[in-house]
């Protein structure tokens, strides 16, 4: 902000005579600051490692297919026509590597299924899959360097290192790096130009608007929930330095004289940078009686506002809704986040009120409240993914609560073992998860997560790999399942599921069926809550084995009523 402080630096306390320094804590810390740089890239490579190496192990989840099918049509025929309300960055992102390897459009109509058709194309299903998710980790590359570079700036190398190693560590960022989906670049992106509207605010040059504008329109190219996101996180900012800095109305008047111009440069280069993106496309809205720059635009955005006001079915503790819960987006962070990193963030937020006449220790939670609030007034609940970037403020606000127990280390052990604790606490929940971080839960949720969360949080197509391999170990040779875009041919073609027939949710066969919770808790296999005395026939048993978030199910031979 315009007078904030570049660093908080203290002079540490003076040890008491009960309190000996402790040499050893002491020299660790100095070691790290001295190399902060190279830990830090050193753990955002150890992050990369683990989302890579996940990559094999996660069958096809849901909207890859789709938003690779879009991706490839832009790149091959440079037109924009599957689908409109999600922006073309990330979707080309995830094209861009099948299309060097030679994929190109097969002109199925459903987008989906054309992702589909294209991914088994040939017989090297995991080789196109793996290349589509490598097109989304520069973003986490990007993310984990918003990270370090924003808490060096304002709270030195040691908080720099800490909130980068949180940031690589958890679970809902290393599951949405490792797909090719949308929410790993929101997420960058709009940390990216939300850092750089704050040190556009302290100092607006030529550079910094120029930057401030391009990160803009990446942010708005990932995907239109940047919209809400950036415009509720800077308007929480300025009246978070407001409050703390006071300002006479001739000193915000000087500044905004000041800053009027500079500011005009970033709109300008943001507004490039999008039309850009939609390569400089020129034509009618549809809808609209107007012609204008990039009208997919423009379209997109009608469409993702019409799909918000409709709402999404969701699933929550038990509960349906289309419309959602305002109190869906925090129930899933306190179940979708691991309990030492929120302690951490509990911790940053009691040193945040300590120090609230400095601005930059509130600045993270701006940016975390600008991302949740509009998030917690939508209608579409289906998935922690739709909030990713609150992780990085979130991130910066624990480093600076456990760098403050570090420093007291030096002082009094029981600090340093307080936080040697959370850290090897929260690094073994997300390892104990690898390589499905996708249906990570914290210790809040039992054995049955299923009663809490559906959809992309705990059963998202992901699991399938695993599936397969467990059900050759266990010798089955057919199942009754069902996959949302894949047929029981193409399973059995890749990953090598056993051949599958449908599920009828009302009329139960003899031997395995494997269900997925997600058909079940949100659609019930197609009976979609239509008959409510209506059950689908595995509701009243107790599964098998669960294999990751499937439940297995078994009937015995000669069980079922003749006739059946």
């Amino acid at each position: 902000m315009p007078s904030g402080k570049r660093k908080v630096q203290r002079r540490p306390a003076a040890p008491s005579a009960q309190a000996k320094p402790d040499w050893l804590a002491s020299r660790a810390l100095r070691w790290l600051e001295a190399h902060a740089l190279l830990v830090a890239v050193g753990l955002i490579a150890l992050g990369a490692a683990r989302i890579v190496a996940a990559y094999p192990e996660n069958g096809i989840t849901y909207d890859e297919p789709g938003h690779m099918a879009c991706g490839l049509q832009f790149l091959a025929q440079h037109v924009y026509r599957y689908e409109s309300q999600h922006p073309p960055l990330a979707r080309v992102m995830s094209a861009l590597g099948p299309f060097l390897d030679g994929a190109r459009p097969m002109g199925v109509a459903n987008q989906d299924q054309e992702g589909v058709a294209v991914l088994y194309r040939n017989q090297h299903v995991l080789r196109t899959l793996v290349l589509m998710r490598l097109g989304i980790l520069p973003f986490f590359l990007l993310a984990s360097g918003v990270a370090y570079f924003w808490s060096n700036h304002y709270f030195g190398k040691l908080t720099a290192v800490i909130a980068t190693g949180l940031f690589t560590m958890l679970p809902p960022v290393l599951a949405h790096a490792g797909l090719a989906t949308t929410d790993m670049p929101l997420a960058a992106s709009v940390s990216a130009a939300f850092l750089a509207l704050v040190l556009w605010a302290e100092k607006p040059g030529v550079g910094q608007s120029v930057w401030l504008g391009v990160l803009t329109g990446l942010a708005v190219l990932s995907k239109f929930t940047a919209l809400a996101f950036l415009p509720a996180a800077a308007v929480l900012a300025g009246v978070i330095w407001v409050v703390v800095e006071r300002p006479a109305l001739t000193r915000l008047a000087a500044l905004a004289k000041v800053r009027a111009v500079p500011f005009a440069m970033a709109a300008l280069a943001c507004l490039l940078m999008i039309w850009g993106g939609y390569l400089f496309s020129f034509g009618k809205v549809p809808g609209w009686d107007i012609s204008l720059p990039a009208p997919e635009l423009f379209d997109g955005i009608l469409s993702a506002l019409h799909h918000n006001e409709q709402g999404h079915v969701a699933y929550l503790l038990g509960r349906i809704s289309t419309t959602g819960w305002w109190y869906y987006f925090p129930v899933v962070i306190a179940v979708k986040t691991p309990l030492a990193f929120l302690a951490l963030v509990g911790l940053g937020l009691h040193l945040a009120w300590k120090h609230r006449r400095e601005t930059v220790y509130l600045l993270p939670l701006a940016f975390a409240l600008g991302v949740l609030l509009p998030a917690m007034a939508g209608r579409i609940n289906i998935g922690v993914r739709h909030i990713l970037p609150i992780y990085t403020g979130l991130s910066i606000t624990a480093a600076v609560g456990l760098g403050h127990f570090l420093k007291g280390g030096a002082t009094a052990r029981w600090k340093g073992a307080a936080a040697a604790v959370c850290l090897i606490w929260m690094a073994g929940s997300g390892a104990v998860q690898h390589p499905d971080y996708l249906g990570y839960f914290n210790e809040l949720v039992g054995s049955e997560p299923e009663n809490v969360l559906v959809d992309s949080d705990l059963d998202w197509g992901q699991g399938t790999v695993n599936l397969a391999r467990q059900l050759r170990q266990m010798g089955i040779g057919q199942v009754s399942f069902m996959d949302m875009n894949l047929t029981g041919a193409r399973l059995e073609a890749w990953p090598g599921i056993p051949a599958a027939t449908s599920i009828d949710p009302v009329a139960p066969v003899e031997g395995w069926t494997v269900v997925g919770p997600t058909f079940w808790k949100l659609h019930q296999y197609g009976l979609d809550y239509r008959y409510p005395k209506v059950k689908p026939w595995f509701e009243s048993l107790r599964p098998v084995r669960r294999v990751g978030s499937f439940l297995l199910y078994y009937v015995p031979p000669g069980s079922l009523p003749a006739g059946r």
